[in-house]
C-alpha cells in the first residue's frame, strides 16, 4: 500500500521538474509553437510566484499569521500544473467527455497530493489549498489554449520514452528547494540570517516528517 511519504514524493521537484521539461519537448517535437510558449509562460510564472512567496517569508517575515500561510506549496502547484496535462495528452485523441475525465482525475491525484502535504505537516491547509488552485488555473488555462487551437501531433515514442526517465527519477534523491529558497532569501535580502523561518521548513529540509507529540 502506497504510503502518504509515496504519495507526496511523487509532487516533488525530482519528478515534476522533468515532467514539465518533457511536455515542452513534446510540443516541440509536435512543431506546437504556440502551445510551447503558453506552456513556458503559464509554469514558469507559477514557479516564480511560487518561489516569491516563500523567500518574501524567509527573507522578509511575510506571511499571513491568521490563516498559517507562508508560501505556495510547491508540490500542490507542480501537481495541479503537470498531472492534468499528462492525463490529457494521453487521451488527447479520445473523445471530449474522455479527455475531461483525464484532466478531472489529473486534478484529484493532485488533490490527493496536497492532502498529503497537510497530513504530513509539511504545509498548512491554506498552503496546499492555494497552491492547488494555482496549478490548476495553470493546466486548466492550457487546456484552454489547446482546444481552442489545431491538435498537436505527439511522438508517441517520445512519450513512452520521457514516462520511463520520469519512473527512473521517482528513485532520485529530493532536490533541496527549500535551502535553496533559504540562499536566495539571503541573498536578495542582504540579511546575515533569515528573517522568518516556520517548523515546517525546518522539517521539509530534512525531507521527514516531524514526529508526533504524544498525547497529553
Amino acid at each position: 500500500m502506497l504510503s502518504w511519504m509515496g504519495i507526496t514524493k511523487v509532487g516533488g521537484s525530482t519528478i515534476m521538474l522533468p515532467a514539465a521539461v518533457a511536455i515542452a519537448a513534446w510540443l516541440l517535437a509536435a512543431r506546437a509553437q504556440r502551445l510551447f510558449w503558453a506552456w513556458c509562460l503559464l509554469f514558469g510564472s507559477a514557479l516564480l510566484l511560487v518561489a516569491a512567496s516563500k523567500i518574501a517569508f524567509v527573507g522578509w517575515g511575510i506571511g499571513i499569521d491568521e490563516l498559517d500561510f507562508t508560501g505556495f506549496s510547491g508540490h500542490a502547484m507542480r501537481s495541479a500544473a503537470i498531472i492534468p496535462l499528462l492525463f490529457y495528452f494521453l487521451f488527447q485523441q479520445k473523445t471530449t467527455a474522455v479527455r475531461q475525465l483525464a484532466v478531472v482525475s489529473g486534478m484529484a491525484f493532485a488533490a490527493l497530493i496536497s492532502l498529503s502535504r497537510v497530513v504530513l505537516d509539511f504545509h498548512s491547509v491554506s498552503e496546499a489549498l492555494s497552491g492547488w488552485l494555482l496549478g490548476g488555473a495553470v493546466s486548466l488555462a492550457f487546456i484552454w489554449c489547446a482546444e481552442s487551437l489545431p491538435k498537436p501531433v505527439l511522438n508517441r515514442t517520445l512519450m513512452a520514452v520521457s514516462f520511463v526517465l520520469l519512473l527512473a527519477a521517482s528513485f532520485a534523491r529530493p532536490i533541496p528547494t527549500q535551502l535553496l529558497i533559504d540562499k536566495a532569501a539571503l541573498l536578495l535580502s542582504g540579511h546575515s540570517a533569515l528573517a522568518a523561518e516556520s517548523r515546517r521548513h525546518a522539517v521539509e529540509k530534512c525531507c521527514e516528517p516531524p514526529a508526533q507529540l504524544p498525547a497529553p
